[in-house]
């Protein structure tokens, strides 16, 4: 049998590499998310404004102040969505996303490959290298730069809140042959009430 050190190392690695795609997946569909409702509201701009300078050639000074502000707007909205340019930001979480995922599952391949003890432990030692290595590159190269990629950075070391990955949380990314207990997180121990103080004696 190998040592549960270093069954509980590769394990735990599995778990921050998860977690981090995780992230980074989340990361691309809040940006793909944000960069669609850009594009509506300069899409409705464009098209307010438009409609306004039409009826502005046969209307008003009003309608054309209105229809000076719309494109305004609207050009203001064109040069805050070319100057943010998230569209290299979310690729690069997908990519990010993508080859983690691969990693994941060569970790529960690993893992499945340790349970059937196939493994000597040199080569354990080397695999389990090996994916820490790819997993650095992707973190290093893959990853856009951007404040996303340092939160997914920290937490997926840390855990969730900095609580680490306790084994339920693995396992649910487990089969069950894989699995050390239950994937559901323990209940909460009851809390003991405070015995009641006896009443004094009246004086």
């Amino acid at each position: 049998m190998f040592q549960v050190s270093l069954v509980d190392h590769v394990r735990l690695s599995f778990a921050s590499v998860l977690a981090a795609y995780e992230a980074h997946a989340d990361a691309a569909a809040r940006l793909a998310r944000w960069n669609s409702y850009a594009k509506l509201i300069l899409l409705s701009l464009s098209g307010l404004a438009t409609v306004s300078g039409v009826i502005a050639t046969q209307a008003g000074f009003g309608w054309q102040v209105l229809t000076a502000l719309l494109a305004a707007a609207t050009f203001a909205t064109c040069a805050a969505y070319v100057s943010i340019n998230q569209q290299p930001l979310m690729y690069g979480h997908r990519v990010s996303a993508s080859k983690l995922w691969v990693i994941a599952e060569k970790y529960r391949g690993l893992l499945a490959e340790m349970h059937e003890q196939r493994l000597d432990l040199p080569t354990l030692q080397q695999r389990r290298n090996e994916l820490i290595n790819e997993t650095a590159a992707v973190l290093e190269q893959a990853a856009p730069d951007d404040r996303y990629t340092f939160e997914i950075a920290k937490e997926s070391l840390s855990g969730p809140k900095g609580a680490g990955y306790p084994d339920w949380m693995i396992d649910r990314y487990l089969p069950e042959s894989l699995r050390k207990g239950p994937i559901e997180p323990p209940a909460p121990a009851p809390q003991k009430s405070a015995p009641a103080h006896p009443a004094s004696p009246a004086a």
